[in-house]
């Protein structure tokens, strides 16, 4: 979904963990011994975590995604990654502040309408981004010119990533040219596989988790966003054997996920 419109105002594998206030992730792995590696070093208690009380993700996710806010209609929300452990859910960093669409949460989210959708998804099978690859575990693309995310609802190709001459039409965004926002990003299964079988026409498209578009941090379009060293600390710690699933929900309904 077009973000340039919108500017209003790390635990598997040897990889960084996220930290809080901006700071670069720090060298030291974490990793999760239910997918292979070192004993995870959680950061606090698995009680009154927001990933203890989530009842449908599927047996094999062992990392988790919870953005949510307390209100419906915020730009503003908090980012926090969960690991299973022994089957318990433990935090692997701070919160992280993050960015939403400018019109909030939405349980009915369509093209054009700058809602963030709610529910639960899974990360897309590759990381894209302009820049170099920062290290991830999943397979990365890195974009070139003619590299589109196709939102035309008219297309068959709507809702997907299309390396193309020819404008696809309708929101498509130029990856290319969304700079910082695309430097990094990953895909959120919105309206594609695996949460539906094929795109929904008009349903919506496009949505990531992908960096801020300023330095100060903005509402977007409808995907999540965070700073750059939070949004790098994320990607290289999600784990596509960990079954990753993301979870996007006010507070106030999160138990019905």
């Amino acid at each position: 979904m077009k973000r340039r419109s919108l500017i209003l105002g790390a635990a598997v594998g040897a990889v960084a963990p996220i930290v809080a206030g901006g700071a670069a992730p720090a060298a030291a792995a974490i990793t999760d011994p239910d997918v292979g590696g070192t004993p995870v070093r959680p950061s606090g208690p698995r009680s009154k975590n927001r990933a203890a009380g989530l009842k449908t993700l599927p047996k094999e996710t062992k990392q988790v995604i919870v953005v949510g806010a307390d209100t419906w209609t915020t730009t503003y929300a908090t980012l926090e990654t969960f690991t299973k452990v022994a089957g318990q859910w433990f935090p692997v960093s701070a919160p992280l502040p993050a960015r939403i669409g400018s019109k909030g949460f939405s349980d009915n989210h369509v093209e054009g309408v700058p809602t963030t959708p709610t529910g639960v998804y899974s990360i897309g099978p590759t990381i894209y981004g302009i820049g170099a690859n920062p290290g991830v575990r999943y397979p990365y693309h890195q974009v070139v010119t003619n590299d589109w995310w196709n939102e035309n609802p008219d297309s068959p190709r709507y809702n997907s990533f299309q390396h193309t001459t020819t404008n696809p039409g309708g929101y498509s965004e130029a990856l290319w040219q969304e700079k910082p926002a695309y430097t990094h990003f990953a895909v959120i299964t919105y309206n594609m596989a695996p949460n539906v079988p094929t795109p929904v026409p008009g349903a919506g498209s496009g949505i990531f988790l992908h960096e801020f578009s300023t330095a100060s941090g903005n509402a977007t379009a409808g995907c999540v966003s965070l700073s750059h060293n939070h949004l790098v600390g994320v990607l290289t710690w999600l784990n596509p054997a960990a079954a990753p699933r993301i979870v996007i929900s006010p507070y106030s309904v999160l138990n019905r996920y």
